[in-house]
Formats: C-alpha cells, structure tokens, sequence
C-alpha cells in the first residue's frame, strides 16, 4: 500500500482536501478542531479509481509544528505539496519543500487549492510565481493541479493523476527486517498497547516477536490493523496500527522504533553526508549544536564537519553527527538537522556509531564515499576489512536485499578477494594482517617466557582482542599456512623447543630424582620455581596439583588407576582410604583428590568421592 503525505504553509487547506478526498477528518485533537490549525499528524485513507489502497498523512503547516511535518513526510511515496491560490506560496511552503528534497520523497505532485475563491487569471499568477519556486527542488516540472474541496473541482482529475505516479512508483523493498517508526501510541480498552507508523523494509505477522528502541523493551504483536480492518500480515510500504503484548502504553513514546530483532541499531553517533538545505540562511558551523531529526526520532546533537570549515547553501559534506541521546536507525536512513529556526541540512547515515572520525583525512573520505557510493561489492569489501562477519549481519548492515547481497559475494569469492571460513567471511587481506599479528603475539609469549613450549590460547587471544569466533577463523588459517603448530591448547612455532642453562637442568635432574624416589610422598620443601615447574609440566614430566605438591606424571597417573579401580569396586572412596591406600598422609591424600576433582575425573559428594 503507498503512503501520501501532505505538504504547505499553515491554513492552505491541507486538512480541508485530505477531507473532501476520502470523507475522513484527519484533524482529531479537539484543540485542532476549535482552532482550525492541524498540530499533530493526521490519517486517513483512500481507494483510488484503479482499486489501489493509498493511505494518507496529513502534516501541520505551522512553523511551530516543523518537527511533526518531518515526522509525517518520512517514508511517504508521493507528496502533494498544497498551496492556496489565494495566497501563493509563502514561508512554510518553501520549508517543507526544502524537507522533501532532503528526504528524497520519491515523488510530488503540486495542488493549487481553494481556487473556488479567486478568478482564474489569478489562479495562472500563482501558478506561475510556483515555478520559480519549485526550480531546483524535486518537484520542478511536477504536475500542478487545480481544485476546489469546497465545490469539488479537479478532486476526481487529482486522483487519477495520483494513481499514475503511483502506477511508475518502485516496489517496496522487502529486506526481512520490518521496522516502523512510531508517531503515536495509545491505549484501546481490552486490546492494550497500540502504535501506528508506516512499516518499512520487511513484513510484521500477528505473533511476532518485536522489539521497542531506543529502551529495548521486548513485545509481542497480538494484532495488526490496516485502514481499520485487522489482518494476519503487513507488507512493507503499509501504513499501519500494531496492537502489542507484553508491554505498557505509558512506556512507549513517539520517536520510538517498532523492529524484529535486528532490524535497527541503538546509535549515540552516525556518520552522514550532508546537504545543505535550499532555504539556509547562514552557513552550518563545525561543532554547531543542532536537532537531529530520524524519521519520528530525535536528539540533540553536534555536527563534526570532516572536510569542510563550514556548510553553505547548495554544498555538501561529510560530517560525524554526536548525539546527546540514543536513537534507532539503520543504514540509509534519513536525517534531518535543524536549528532553532530553520531546517539546515539532511542526508542519509553511512555509518552507524562509528568511532571518532578523523577530520581532513583523505583515507577517512575516500572510505566513507566508497560506503555512500560504492557498488555493493566494494562496500562488503569495505566492511570486512574491519573483520569477519556472517553474510546476514554483512547484509543487514548494508542495508542489501538478499539478491544484491548475493551477487556480491559471487563477485568477491571469484576475485578471491574474500573468503568463507567457519561460516563467516572473510577478506584475505585482513586475514593475511590478522594471521601475522597472531604469529607476532606467540613469538612475543615465547621470548618473554623462554621455557614455555608453547603460548597459551586464551593468552593469545587477549592480546588480538577477537570474539572466539573470530579467534577460530585466524588460528585455523595460520595452522593451515604452517606458520605455528598446535600444541595441546597453546601455540608455538613449528620446531620451537624451550631450552634450559647447565644450572636449570642440574636442577631439574635433582628434583625429579626426589619426587621419583618418593612418589606417594614427594618432597615439598625447595621446589623449583614457577616457570620450571610449568615446564616440566608441558613436557609430561610432572602433575602439579597448584596446592605445594608435586607428583611424578607416571606415579600420577598409576595412583589414579588404583583410585578409579576402588571406586568401581566400592563406589566412591574417601581421604582416609586415599591415605591408607598409598601409604601417604592427609596433606598428600587431599592434594591428589582435590587434583582428580580440578581434573574432572571424581566428583565430591560431602566426605566422598564418586566418578564423574
């Protein structure tokens, strides 16, 4: 279903043609109604002449209520911009065609109305003072239509011409990622919790889990509502009211998003290219504090120029927007920013919170320009180089639709330029980077510990600041390209041995002569130090219990067999028998039973110990 939006000065009969349209008054504050003035946004709903559902938001015109026309004007597929033929175009006409230009609004139509009140001579001077108006902006050369919603002319030619812009209108992306911004929220007596806003990007079924953002409140959808009848499924494009569960009313707010997990991000910092707007009055300074306004969203904010001083009409540039609160967003998304007074400059988010961006950086532009205009192959290529990622959060966080994603992946994969592994992808490049500091923080291990046979995983792992995922990824590839061996659950470089000086082997013979000689019983006093012990651990020569004691590996392993072979017989063991058996005293009894449990082979139960 394709949305309308209104656009126009205050009082230029907006509200009044919306009405004689489709028989609905979209003014429903009673404030709205003893005034005469639309503050809030206003629906409504039409069947054209072909049978095609429209449905319809009707913005304020007031300048007061700028932020409620932006939040209307986003998403919407045709706008009629409105002008009063009794008064041409004035401020907020301008405005609100400088906000259409900046959302990008696909299409427009121009609506001369009240033309019952003015000879038609006038009507031509109005008609022809909007063309200068409209040169430049996304509604130049745009059809202009006439009517009155008083006597009912041009109504039924204004719907025609709707349903042929319509007709030439683009589908409705379906990226399986349905969000919508909410613009109300209210409650109806034994549904609960109802939002409307217009679903954009994927489908919402009845019983789907959703998320609220910014606060990320978790619901359920219990019913969803199009033009009034309730339906099992909404598609995207649709102008909707979802009734949700598991969620109160009073905590959900316009400006908040509706999205299935994964639909939009929580941001706090967006990169965006910027251009000013055709109405801007003095130039956009860097560090200037503006309202960022997204969608139904906003924030207070500061505007980081990155290649310009400052931002005049008719220019553009890129710029790093720093929010004072979070919003929900997605890439592509437009945003909007204002000052107090006028609306400044708009564009679409690049780059969802990313981290501080270097100012007047050649690198950092020529990135942020192939992430704004790159083919959908060079903007993977981009993203992986910062790391492997699955091809569905690749996809979401470009913003591709799953066909185009694809086909940039073939493109990739054949250049060889990416690769899969463990079900992500990969770039080579990275890869080639991520395997060399790998091998970098093993051999740095090693130098600093030179009797170790081999850097501890986890060691390794902290010291590249990886997910385990991703770990896994770059170790299998340095294995596979033989610049380190496994070895138990570290990593070492192939044929590296831990060496010891004439003193330290001296010393290792004595001890291990000791502990031999006495094996239920080893001796405690004198023990090597640390970085020995864990050698001689690493070579299988030692089972070192962490409590002072320090057994032979093969007496060890011997006094667990007998161990194992009496808990058979008798189902569990306990320290006395553990003593008794071995010869050995209670100090040695523990720390070997401790030791069995840290090994997973015995379970204690109170006094006992059973298998595991």
């Amino acid at each position: 279903m394709a949305v309308i939006g209104t656009a126009g000065h205050v009082d230029h009969g907006k509200s009044t043609l919306v009405q004689a349209l489709t028989g609905i008054d979209p003014d429903r504050l009673r404030e709205e109604k003893e005034r005469g003035l639309t503050i809030a946004l206003g629906f409504a709903w039409l069947t054209l002449p072909s049978g095609r559902e429209v449905g319809i938001v009707d913005v304020p015109g007031h300048e007061r209520f700028i932020k409620n026309m932006l939040a209307g004007a986003g998403g919407v597929d045709l706008a009629l911009l409105v002008v009063a033929a009794d008064e041409g175009a004035r401020p907020q006409t301008r405005e609100h065609l400088a906000i259409l230009d900046l959302l990008e609004v696909p299409s427009g139509l121009v609506v001369i109305t009240k033309c019952d009140l003015v000879e038609p001579e006038y009507v031509d001077l109005v008609e022809e003072e909007l063309a200068g108006t409209l040169d430049g902006s996304r509604l130049a050369g745009s059809p202009v239509l006439r009517v009155s919603a008083a006597t009912g002319e041009g109504l039924e030619e204004l719907k025609l011409r709707i349903d042929s812009v319509l007709d030439a209108a683009p589908a409705k992306r379906d990226l399986g990622r349905g969000r919508l911004s909410i613009d109300r929220a209210f409650t109806i007596q034994g549904f609960g919790a109802v939002v409307t806003g217009t679903l954009i990007d994927g489908a919402l079924e009845v019983g789907r889990e959703v998320e609220l953002l910014a606060q990320v409140l978790k619901a359920r959808v219990r019913g969803l509502h199009r033009q009034g009848p309730t339906v099992e499924r909404l598609d995207p494009g649709t102008r909707a009211a979802v009734n949700l569960s598991g969620v109160r009313t009073e905590d959900i707010h316009r400006g908040m998003c509706l999205a299935v997990p994964g639909a939009a991000t929580v941001v706090t910092s967006l990169a965006v290219r910027l251009a000013a707007s055709r109405i801007l009055s003095h130039p956009l300074a860097h560090d200037a504090e503006v309202t960022v306004l997204c969608a139904t969203a906003e924030s207070q904010a500061k505007v980081r120029l990155l290649d310009a001083e400052t931002l005049s009409r008719g220019e553009e540039c890129w710029a790093q927007l720093v929010l004072d609160a979070p919003i929900a967003a997605a890439p592509g998304d437009h945003v909007v920013l204002r000052s107090p007074n006028e609306t400044v400059a708009g564009g679409r988010a690049v780059l969802l919170n990313p981290r501080r961006l270097r100012r007047n950086h050649p690198p950092t532009i020529e990135m942020l320009e192939r992430a704004f205009e790159g083919s959908p192959a060079s903007r993977m290529l981009d993203a992986l180089l910062t790391g492997p990622a699955p091809l569905e959060a690749l996809r979401d966080s470009l913003n591709l639709e799953a066909a185009v994603a694809a086909t940039a992946l073939d493109e990739l994969l054949g250049a060889g330029t990416v690769a899969e592994r463990a079900g992500m992808l990969v770039a080579r490049v990275w890869l080639d980077s991520a395997v060399s500091a790998m091998s970098s923080a093993v051999d740095g291990f090693l130098q600093a510990n030179r009797l170790r046979g081999a850097a501890p995983k986890e060691q390794v792992r902290g010291v590249l600041r990886q997910s385990p995922q991703v770990f896994e990824v770059v170790a299998a590839a340095a294995l596979e390209a033989g610049l380190l061996e496994q070895r138990g659950p570290g990593y070492a470089p192939p044929g590296h041995e831990p060496s010891l000086s004439a003193a330290e082997r001296a010393e290792v013979e004595v001890f291990l002569a000791g502990i031999r000689a006495n094996p239920y019983n080893p001796p405690t006093e004198r023990l090597p130090a640390v970085p020995l012990l864990t050698y001689l651990a690493e070579r299988g020569e030692i089972e070192d219990t962490g409590a002072g004691v320090v057994f032979d590996a093969r007496a060890f392993e011997e006094m667990v067999a007998r161990t194992r072979a009496h808990i058979e017989a008798n189902s569990s063991v306990s320290l006395a028998e553990i003593r008794d058996l071995f010869g050995t005293s209670r100090k040695y009894a523990q720390a070997f039973l401790e030791r069995l449990d840290a090994r997973h082979i015995t379970r204690r139960n109170g006094d006992l110990r059973t298998l595991r």
